[in-house]
């Protein structure tokens, strides 16, 4: 099972950005494909658009002629600049009608001197390419270069547009998942595709079921159920007892203090916004002139049902 066997190759297989396939659909129809920038984080389907787009642009027999496609792994100096990419910008080929494609993936890392030499050749050979660069961090690409191209912004996935390939995925390669597995997948997803994909793939390999522990076991990460358990030492127990907890559950599960950190952000971040959730509604009945000591036992109540819902979260892990 790989990632890029299951990469869409067709426009309409793409799971999600919707209104940028519709937009790059209608450029192609007319004929008028401008330069194109797509940014956005990784594994949100930039590469697979521009790959699906030139799919759809040329035949089969063409792909090799028409389209040039360089990744992080060649060279990004101003001698690529100037050498590949200007010498297949720079000729035409006999037999196909049409411009060339070339595509351009991690732009962000080319050095600055190759980014100003793109910008002479996509100013020189516009008639004859059109150049798509493709890259995490807009802000790494000279304000030329974005002048010049139409630009597109893949925003992370959300979990109803992952749950279905992935469970696509799950059904054609027969993996064994629980439900648990597949919510603990697109938990640690962060809207990347490619990386739920991979942490399948690492799982199936590793365990025979893919539960929530073993997903996490997989890729190294606390359980959540082990936050819990370390917000309720941290907020109930006294100094001494926690700090030898915490201790002895990195020993125990050889966890880095950078990651508990990390996921302790986070579910304390679930909290604040449940907390801030309730404190508003709170402050919308007082101003409409309810009972003042009926919200204050709201109010104790609401900071109550946080600490208890810690403390069983922490008791269901021991």
């Amino acid at each position: 099972m790989k990632v890029e066997k299951y990469r869409p190759s067709r426009l309409e297989d793409l799971i999600s950005h919707e209104d940028i396939v519709k937009t790059i659909r209608k450029f192609i129809a007319e004929g008028r494909l401008p330069h194109l920038l797509l940014y956005g984080p990784p594994g949100t389907g930039k590469t697979s658009t521009i790959l699906a787009c030139a799919k759809e642009l040329y035949s089969p027999s063409e792909m090799q002629s028409m389209v040039l496609e360089l990744n992080a792994s060649d060279d990004r100096g101003i001698n690529t600049v100037r050498g590949p990419i200007m010498s297949f910008a720079s000729t035409r080929t006999i037999f196909s009608k049409g411009f060339k494609l070339i595509i351009l993936d991690e732009a962000d890392a080319m050095t600055n001197d190759a980014q100003n030499a793109l910008r002479r050749i996509i100013e020189k050979y516009t008639e004859n390419v059109r150049f798509c660069l493709i890259c995490n961090y807009m802000s790494k690409i000279i304000p030329a270069l974005q002048s010049r191209c139409t630009r597109f912004r893949f925003g992370p996935l959300k979990p109803d547009q992952i749950l279905p390939r992935l469970n696509h995925v799950i059904d054609a390669e027969r993996v064994n998942v629980t439900e648990s597995g597949r919510k603990a997948l697109l938990a640690l997803s962060g809207g990347d595709m490619r990386r739920v994909l991979n942490i399948l793939q690492a799982t199936s390999m590793a365990f025979p079921e893919a539960t929530e522990e073993t997903v996490y076991t997989c890729v190294g990460h606390p359980l959540p159920s082990d936050m819990a358990a370390v917000a309720n030492w941290l907020l109930n127990d006294d100094f001494a007892s926690s700090m030898k907890k915490v201790r002895d559950l990195q020993i125990l599960k050889g966890l880095a203090l950078a990651d508990i950190l990390s996921e302790l952000h986070a579910f304390m971040h679930k909290v604040r916004i449940y907390l801030l959730e309730k404190l508003a509604e709170l402050e919308v009945r007082l101003a409409a002139g309810t009972n003042e000591k009926l919200q204050l036992s709201s109010l104790v109540a609401t900071f109550q049902t946080v600490r208890n819902a810690v403390a069983e979260d922490a008791a269901a892990a021991t």
